[in-house]
């Protein structure tokens, strides 16, 4: 069994927390897109309150721990294990909660190639637990504005967790899945259950336009999100979003996999 002081070297040995991999002036120029309401930060959120760049800035330092000085402009960003920590188990205790009404579940990433595994085992552990993990909208196709100009995709599912994959052929050896903000594919998924008739989730699991996307439009939603990505944390903040998890998202997608295991082990649900 994994326990708290097991994680908690685990991610600070990962990076996925402590010292990250994050630039600070990525960071700080997230916030400034935010506050001046930058669509390509926003990923789905339409904020209530005003946000200038130093309050997005104290608002990072509460939730992760980053540093709160606007004139910290170089360097890594820092984030808490100890809030990586208290946000796996508020985590746990949503999908505990969704477990025990045996809710539907949608599950979703922007980051396919790095959260994936760690989506799937969490999928695995709520369909064990009797829940049904919805896959609706797959190979619905999803016109998404990138910097390179409107690119289209399909909505693709593997192990129960929704992502987008380009329209065109992929090359050999390409990793699966785009990488994407944009909170279209979990509308276009919420709108296809919706169409059917069908139950809607309980509980929306993701990261990026998919957490945003989801709370936004009022369902309960957690997930991760990096320093750099400061949409989940104001949604939290606004209680648009349920719980985000502070961590790295990009290191190795294997180092997120004891994440996983943590979260269904103080969830009680199998493994």
């Amino acid at each position: 069994m994994l326990t708290t002081v097991d994680l908690r070297a685990h991610l600070l040995a990962a990076r996925l927390a402590g010292v990250v991999g994050t630039p600070r002036e990525e960071s700080l120029r997230s916030y400034r897109l935010f506050a001046a309401r930058d669509p390509r930060v926003l990923i789905g959120l339409d904020p209530e309150w005003v946000w200038g760049e130093r309050d997005v800035i104290a608002l990072m330092a509460d939730r992760c721990g980053v540093s709160a000085d606007p004139g910290h402009t170089f360097g890594h960003d820092v984030i808490d294990p100890e809030r990586t920590l208290a946000a796996l188990d508020a985590c746990a205790e949503r999908l505990a909660d969704a477990a025990r009404r045996r809710v539907p579940v949608l599950v979703g990433t922007g980051h396919p190639h790095r959260l994936i595994g760690f989506y799937a085992a969490l999928a695995d552990g709520l369909s064990a637990a009797g829940c049904t993990v919805l896959t609706p909208a797959q190979g619905r196709r999803v016109d998404i504005t990138t910097r390179f100009g409107l690119r289209t995709y399909n909505l693709d599912y593997v192990r129960g967790v929704g992502f987008v994959r380009s329209a065109a052929p992929e090359r050999p050896g390409c990793e699966p899945g785009a990488h994407t903000h944009s909170p279209l594919p979990v509308r276009t998924a919420l709108a296809a259950v919706a169409d059917a008739g069908g139950p809607l989730p309980g509980l929306v699991i993701g990261d990026h336009g998919w957490v945003c996307g989801a709370g936004q439009l009022g369902f309960e939603a957690v997930g991760p999100a990096d320093v750099n990505d400061p949409a989940p944390f104001v949604g939290e903040a606004e209680g648009r979003v349920s719980v985000v998890v502070p961590l790295d998202d990009g290191v190795r997608s294997d180092y997120y996999l004891p994440l996983a295991r943590y979260v269904l082990n103080r969830a009680c649900l199998s493994q």
